[in-house]
């Protein structure tokens, strides 16, 4: 069932993504994370917790390639991704997906 949220569509059975009629080109783990924070819209997810579910294993380490993803899907579907109305970041928590946006589910 497709997901619409402002011009950002997904179709998750088909890996789409289009914004405002475009479609948009995403890397698998790059739209997963779309994915999981679009399907919680509003609940908080840490680096941490992103990476485990996304990835599917624990890590440790440096949590920079969560943030590197999230900031190149900024990159290509948020009109102004210095000031991103999709993905949120909580300050010091983690990011999620803005709950103030409707959803075609």
């Amino acid at each position: 069932m497709p997901l619409q949220f402002k011009d950002l569509k997904i179709l998750p059975d088909r890996h789409q993504v289009f914004q405002s009629g475009r479609e948009v080109a995403l890397t698998g783990k790059e739209f997963e994370i779309l994915m999981l924070l679009a399907e919680n819209i509003g609940r908080v997810f840490s680096k941490e917790q992103i990476y485990n579910i996304v990835w599917q294993e624990f890590y440790d380490g440096d949590y920079n390639i969560v943030m590197s993803h999230i900031h190149n899907i900024r990159e290509k579907i948020e009109d102004n991704p210095s000031k991103p109305i999709y993905i949120q970041t909580v300050w010091g928590v983690g990011y999620r997906f803005n709950k103030n946006l409707s959803s075609g589910l």
